[in-house]
Protein backbone atom coordinates (compact mmCIF):
# COMPACT_ATOMS: atom_id res chain seq x y z
CA UNK A 1 0.00 0.00 0.00
CA UNK A 2 2.69 2.60 0.70
CA UNK A 3 4.56 1.76 -2.76
CA UNK A 4 0.83 2.93 -4.02
CA UNK A 5 1.05 6.59 -1.79
CA UNK A 6 5.30 6.46 -3.38
CA UNK A 7 4.26 6.17 -7.24
CA UNK A 8 1.47 8.32 -6.62
CA UNK A 9 3.53 10.93 -5.43
CA UNK A 10 6.51 10.54 -7.91
CA UNK A 11 3.96 10.56 -10.79
CA UNK A 12 2.47 14.03 -9.86
CA UNK A 13 5.98 15.75 -8.84
CA UNK A 14 7.60 14.24 -12.26
CA UNK A 15 4.92 16.23 -14.05
CA UNK A 16 5.09 18.94 -12.17
CA UNK A 17 8.36 19.17 -12.44
CA UNK A 18 9.78 22.52 -9.91
CA UNK A 19 12.82 22.46 -11.55
CA UNK A 20 11.88 22.43 -15.17
CA UNK A 21 8.72 24.52 -14.12
CA UNK A 22 11.86 27.32 -13.08
CA UNK A 23 13.13 27.47 -16.37
CA UNK A 24 10.08 28.07 -18.56
CA UNK A 25 8.80 30.21 -15.79
CA UNK A 26 11.38 32.38 -15.93
CA UNK A 27 9.82 35.64 -17.34
CA UNK A 28 7.75 35.47 -13.91
CA UNK A 29 10.70 34.67 -11.93
CA UNK A 30 12.89 37.83 -13.32
CA UNK A 31 10.09 40.57 -13.70
CA UNK A 32 7.96 40.01 -10.58
CA UNK A 33 8.55 41.31 -7.41
CA UNK A 34 8.68 38.52 -4.41
CA UNK A 35 6.06 38.79 -2.46
CA UNK A 36 3.53 38.99 -5.86
CA UNK A 37 5.63 35.71 -7.31
CA UNK A 38 5.11 34.26 -3.63
CA UNK A 39 1.44 35.31 -3.60
CA UNK A 40 0.82 34.17 -7.36
CA UNK A 41 2.17 30.51 -6.62
CA UNK A 42 0.44 29.82 -3.39
CA UNK A 43 -2.99 30.79 -5.09
CA UNK A 44 -1.93 29.24 -8.56
CA UNK A 45 -1.18 26.37 -6.60
CA UNK A 46 -4.47 26.47 -4.43
CA UNK A 47 -6.40 26.48 -7.57
CA UNK A 48 -4.74 23.49 -9.07
CA UNK A 49 -5.32 21.47 -6.26
CA UNK A 50 -9.40 22.42 -6.90
CA UNK A 51 -9.06 20.84 -10.29
CA UNK A 52 -6.82 18.04 -9.67
CA UNK A 53 -9.42 17.27 -6.26
CA UNK A 54 -12.31 17.53 -8.74
CA UNK A 55 -10.54 15.30 -11.26
CA UNK A 56 -9.56 12.67 -8.46
CA UNK A 57 -13.10 12.44 -7.54
CA UNK A 58 -14.89 12.31 -10.82
CA UNK A 59 -12.39 10.47 -13.14
CA UNK A 60 -12.50 10.90 -16.51
CA UNK A 61 -16.53 10.66 -16.55
CA UNK A 62 -16.17 14.61 -15.91
CA UNK A 63 -14.96 14.75 -19.68
CA UNK A 64 -17.77 12.09 -21.19
CA UNK A 65 -20.70 12.96 -18.84
CA UNK A 66 -20.61 16.31 -17.38
CA UNK A 67 -18.78 18.11 -20.05
CA UNK A 68 -19.99 16.14 -22.82
CA UNK A 69 -16.54 16.58 -24.85
CA UNK A 70 -13.91 13.18 -25.18
CA UNK A 71 -10.80 13.19 -23.43
CA UNK A 72 -8.48 13.14 -26.25
CA UNK A 73 -9.81 16.52 -27.29
CA UNK A 74 -8.44 17.93 -23.85
CA UNK A 75 -5.11 16.02 -24.75
CA UNK A 76 -4.77 17.25 -28.32
CA UNK A 77 -5.72 21.06 -27.11
CA UNK A 78 -3.22 20.62 -24.17
CA UNK A 79 -0.31 19.46 -26.60
CA UNK A 80 -1.35 22.43 -28.62
CA UNK A 81 -1.20 24.92 -25.72
CA UNK A 82 2.62 23.63 -24.63
CA UNK A 83 3.58 23.07 -28.55
CA UNK A 84 3.12 27.06 -29.05
CA UNK A 85 5.20 27.20 -25.59
CA UNK A 86 8.13 25.11 -26.99
CA UNK A 87 7.95 26.66 -30.57
CA UNK A 88 8.53 30.20 -29.13
CA UNK A 89 10.81 29.05 -26.06
CA UNK A 90 13.21 27.27 -28.84
CA UNK A 91 13.33 30.61 -31.24
CA UNK A 92 12.86 33.48 -28.90
CA UNK A 93 14.62 32.36 -25.55
CA UNK A 94 13.03 31.90 -21.84
CA UNK A 95 11.68 35.76 -22.15
CA UNK A 96 8.97 34.66 -24.44
CA UNK A 97 6.98 33.44 -21.28
CA UNK A 98 7.29 36.56 -19.59
CA UNK A 99 5.68 38.36 -22.53
CA UNK A 100 2.53 36.07 -21.78
CA UNK A 101 2.39 36.56 -17.95
CA UNK A 102 -0.13 39.52 -18.12
CA UNK A 103 -1.48 41.88 -14.94
CA UNK A 104 -0.14 40.98 -11.58
CA UNK A 105 -3.57 40.54 -10.55
CA UNK A 106 -4.14 37.44 -13.04
CA UNK A 107 -0.26 35.68 -12.42
CA UNK A 108 -2.31 33.15 -9.90
CA UNK A 109 -4.48 32.22 -13.01
CA UNK A 110 -1.63 31.92 -15.66
CA UNK A 111 0.93 29.93 -13.15
CA UNK A 112 -2.14 27.54 -12.68
CA UNK A 113 -2.90 26.92 -16.63
CA UNK A 114 -1.07 26.06 -18.11
CA UNK A 115 2.11 25.52 -16.29
CA UNK A 116 0.80 22.94 -12.89
CA UNK A 117 -2.88 22.23 -14.82
CA UNK A 118 -2.96 20.41 -18.18
CA UNK A 119 -3.77 17.30 -19.61
CA UNK A 120 -0.40 15.25 -18.30
CA UNK A 121 -0.87 16.09 -14.40
CA UNK A 122 -5.21 15.87 -14.88
CA UNK A 123 -4.93 12.32 -16.28
CA UNK A 124 -2.75 11.73 -12.76
CA UNK A 125 -5.19 13.13 -11.21
CA UNK A 126 -7.77 10.69 -12.39
CA UNK A 127 -5.28 7.66 -11.78
CA UNK A 128 -4.50 8.61 -8.31
CA UNK A 129 -8.53 9.11 -7.73
CA UNK A 130 -8.49 5.05 -8.71
CA UNK A 131 -6.02 3.48 -6.79
CA UNK A 132 -6.39 5.69 -3.54
CA UNK A 133 -9.25 7.01 -1.66
CA UNK A 134 -10.35 10.68 -1.94
CA UNK A 135 -8.60 11.28 1.53
CA UNK A 136 -5.55 9.42 1.16
CA UNK A 137 -5.52 11.34 -3.11
CA UNK A 138 -6.06 14.63 -1.38
CA UNK A 139 -3.25 14.17 1.05
CA UNK A 140 -0.47 13.19 -1.80
CA UNK A 141 -1.81 15.99 -4.35
CA UNK A 142 -1.31 18.41 -1.50
CA UNK A 143 2.02 17.26 -0.62
CA UNK A 144 3.03 17.02 -4.08
CA UNK A 145 2.10 20.96 -4.40
CA UNK A 146 3.46 21.62 -1.11
CA UNK A 147 7.17 20.62 -2.31
CA UNK A 148 6.73 22.22 -5.67
CA UNK A 149 5.77 25.48 -4.61
CA UNK A 150 8.30 25.35 -1.85
CA UNK A 151 11.48 24.58 -4.17
CA UNK A 152 10.20 27.43 -6.47
CA UNK A 153 10.21 30.36 -3.77
CA UNK A 154 13.56 29.44 -2.83
CA UNK A 155 14.92 29.25 -6.71
CA UNK A 156 12.85 33.00 -6.95
CA UNK A 157 14.84 33.70 -3.50
CA UNK A 158 17.97 32.38 -4.74
CA UNK A 159 17.59 34.45 -7.67
CA UNK A 160 17.25 37.59 -6.61
CA UNK A 161 19.99 37.73 -4.15
CA UNK A 162 22.12 36.12 -6.75
CA UNK A 163 21.24 38.27 -9.92
CA UNK A 164 23.58 41.12 -8.87
CA UNK A 165 26.70 39.63 -8.61
CA UNK A 166 26.08 36.45 -11.17
CA UNK A 167 23.70 37.65 -13.61
CA UNK A 168 25.21 36.90 -16.50
CA UNK A 169 26.19 33.23 -15.56
CA UNK A 170 22.38 33.15 -14.37
CA UNK A 171 21.04 34.52 -17.91
CA UNK A 172 23.12 32.29 -19.41
CA UNK A 173 21.73 28.85 -17.41
CA UNK A 174 18.42 30.09 -18.18
CA UNK A 175 18.84 30.69 -21.83
CA UNK A 176 20.63 27.37 -22.80
CA UNK A 177 18.85 25.09 -20.26
CA UNK A 178 15.49 26.62 -21.32
CA UNK A 179 15.88 26.11 -24.90
CA UNK A 180 17.23 22.51 -24.21
CA UNK A 181 14.14 22.04 -22.35
CA UNK A 182 11.41 23.08 -24.84
CA UNK A 183 12.69 20.70 -27.08
CA UNK A 184 11.34 18.23 -24.84
CA UNK A 185 8.18 20.27 -24.37
CA UNK A 186 7.89 20.06 -27.96
CA UNK A 187 8.38 16.50 -27.96
CA UNK A 188 5.89 16.29 -24.86
CA UNK A 189 3.64 18.15 -27.15
CA UNK A 190 3.45 16.23 -30.25
CA UNK A 191 2.79 12.90 -28.36
CA UNK A 192 -0.10 14.05 -26.15
CA UNK A 193 -1.35 15.47 -29.90
CA UNK A 194 -0.55 12.10 -31.78
CA UNK A 195 -2.29 10.08 -28.34
CA UNK A 196 -5.59 12.24 -28.88
CA UNK A 197 -5.60 11.56 -32.25
CA UNK A 198 -4.66 7.86 -32.40
CA UNK A 199 -7.38 7.35 -29.69
CA UNK A 200 -10.07 9.25 -31.28
CA UNK A 201 -9.56 7.35 -34.48
CA UNK A 202 -9.30 3.90 -32.40
CA UNK A 203 -12.89 4.95 -31.08
CA UNK A 204 -14.88 5.32 -34.26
Amino acid sequence: MFSTYIHAFALFFALLNPFLMSVYMIGFIRHTETHVFNKGLIQGALIAYIVFMLFAWGGEAIFSTYLNVRFESFQIFGGLIFLVIGYRFVFQGADTIGEMRGAPEHLAGTIAMPFMIGPGTISAAVVTGMNLSIGEAALVIFLTLLLTCTILIIMKFSHDHLRDKHSKYIDRYFDIVGRLSALLIGTIAIDMIVTGIIALIEKN
